[in-house]
């Protein structure tokens, strides 16, 4: 059984560079005498009665891996923070996962000002006051440590781009099968200098990145935050060759401003998700640098990895050890959907083939949400692993992601999804990103709103959006958005994925511009105070104003 204690440790004597942070290297030999350093702090300072939980509040550091590297000898739980959490739901994050200590810095201390975590403010520990504390290296804790890799080593937040977020529990054993298989994936070498810009309290970049890097010794850069504007200064400054993304990265580093250097830069590949098949087309041909896209979550139940037959907008087929496993189902009768059937347009021409993914072998890998039993079953029903994403499958076995599964939307009857819908809307020039979700209908229903982020060369032309919407044959019937939201800024989590619900619950109710159809088939035009006005009027005619108060 290979355990992350086991990777780090393999490390031990290994001058290759380690980790890259701000001009300054360290050696693999100096990440494994720091993080045993720390390891012995928390067998000093651990209370043996309490759960072994450690948060963790910092920026993208090598401090930050420090102390993932000490729970990892020390059997010992990690639980990332999420930087953009505050009061209340600061306070919850850390009570639902009964922290003992929180490690941070001066601006993580701020955060937690007034916020009553249950932790002892004592317990707050800055790691730059520390530093100078802490104890000598010690090669018999380095040696001897042998923890049980059924033990947790993370508890990682969901991004709860849909819900409040919830905490995956990740056993050291199979962080370590994850970062060893990654790494086989992906092709990274020892020779790989790896770019992490993504948050560390979240799986991307601990699996992904991380991971794989620590278990052949390449190289790791690391970024305090995603920066747009600094992606290609860093790949070019450190040499990089891979890197990994989530979300809405790739849009945002392509809205860049075009640069004649573009190609200067020693980029191999990179690994994410989320990233539209146009978003990849495009940045393949400005950066001269593949995409691979996967599918797959914290909870490592169900993965999705694309081959070289799988068609653009496709995710790809199930990995080899879940064939057969992995299905599109009807939530509301247990059934399997039919195949997708496109017109000749490339249109989906049978929704019902749109439904939820499920692993039918069940949950056996998925290690549960910690301390939140109703949300482990809710994943974990009828022996099946329900992912709670929508997709739809071809006649080939290849899987199309379609969003959410808060992402349904009902018009006219008619049932469908908001992802098909914001491939579509993205193919309009200057478009960084867009977001379509169902607002309610006066009469009946949902109707289709959409927000967009434009890049910051281009004013959203709304006559230029409906000529573009009636020449796209492969957008249904239903589809086309009656409100148009612009927004020079979209509301995402920290991991750069489309946060909704604030949308679904502003509605046109935001001082952003909002376009929109009076009636269907109206050309757009700007929604006025009045028009609002009226609006909502006709819920009240229609006696469903109570439906303007949810999400």
């Amino acid at each position: 059984m290979s355990t992350v204690a086991d990777l780090l440790r393999a490390r031990f004597g290994d001058d290759h560079a380690g980790y890259v942070f701000e001009g300054v290297t360290v050696s693999w030999d100096d990440v494994v005498r720091e993080s045993t350093r720390r390891a012995a702090y928390l067998e000093a300072n651990l209370d043996p009665d309490a759960k072994p939980h450690v948060g963790v509040l910092l920026e993208n550091t090598p401090e930050y891996l420090y102390w993932i590297g000490a729970a990892a000898l020390t059997g010992s739980c990690i639980v990332g923070i999420n930087p953009t959490r505050r009061g209340a739901e600061l306070s919850r994050d850390v009570r639902h996962t009964d922290c003992q200590m929180i490690v941070t810095d001066a601006t993580g201390r701020a955060t937690f000002d007034g916020v009553d975590t249950g932790v002892d403010p004592s317990r707050h520990i800055d790691v730059d006051e520390l530093r100078p504390h802490l104890p000598a290296f010690d090669h018999d804790l380095l040696a001897s440590s042998n923890p049980d890799g059924a033990l947790p080593l993370f508890l990682l937040f969901t991004s709860g781009s849909t819900s409040a977020p919830k905490a995956v529990v990740c056993t050291n054993e199979r962080m370590a099968t994850t970062a060893v298989r990654a790494g086989q994936i992906y092709g990274v070498v020892r020779d790989e200098v790896c770019y992490s810009p993504m948050p560390l309290f979240h799986g991307n970049a601990l699996m992904a990145c991380w991971g794989p890097a620590l278990a052949v010794g390449a190289t790791l850069v690391l970024r305090r935050k995603f920066s747009a504007s600094g992606f290609l200064q860093d790949v070019r400054t450190y040499g990089c060759t891979y890197f990994t993304y989530v979300g809405r990265t790739i849009a945002y580093v392509l809205g860049q401003p075009a640069s004649d250097v573009d190609r200067d830069h020693r980029l191999r590949l990179g690994f994410g998700t989320e990233a539209s098949a146009l978003d990849r087309e495009r940045f393949l041909e400005r950066f001269g640098c593949e995409l691979v896209e996967g599918y797959g979550s914290s909870e490592s139940v169900v993965a999705i990895i694309r081959t070289p037959d799988t068609p653009p907008n496709a995710l790809g087929r199930e990995r080899p050890d879940m064939a057969g496993k992995v299905i599109v189902v009807d939530p509301a009768t247990d059934a399997e959907c039919p195949r997708v059937i496109f017109d000749e347009h490339g249109a989906i021409s049978n929704p019902e083939c749109i439904g939820e993914i499920v692993n039918t072998s069940g949950g056996s890998t998925f290690e549960g949400y910690y301390n939140n039993p109703e949300a482990s079953n809710e994943r974990v029903r009828n022996g099946w692993y329900w992912t709670g994403d929508l997709g739809y499958r071809d006649d080939n076995g290849f899987f199309y992601f379609a969003g959410r599964s808060a992402d349904w939307l009902r018009v006219d009857s008619e049932n469908f999804a908001g992802a098909p819908v914001e491939n579509i809307i993205s193919r309009f020039p200057g478009v960084v990103m867009a977001a379509v979700y169902p607002v309610p209908d006066p009469v009946t229903g949902d109707m289709v709103m959409t927000a967009i982020e434009m890049n910051s060369s281009t004013v959203f032309d709304a006559g230029a959006f409906d000529d573009f919407l009636a020449a796209q044959k492969d957008l249904g019937t239903k589809w086309s958005p009656r409100l148009v939201r612009v927004t020079s800024a979209m509301p995402l989590t920290a991991n750069n994925k489309v946060h909704k619900p604030p949308l679904r619950a502003e509605k046109w109710r935001t001082s952003d511009v909002v376009y929109w159809r009076p009636e269907r088939g109206d050309r757009l035009r700007p929604m006025t105070d009045d028009d609002r006005r009226l609006l909502e009027q006709s819920f009240a005619n229609n006696k469903r104003s109570h439906v303007l108060s949810g999400l």
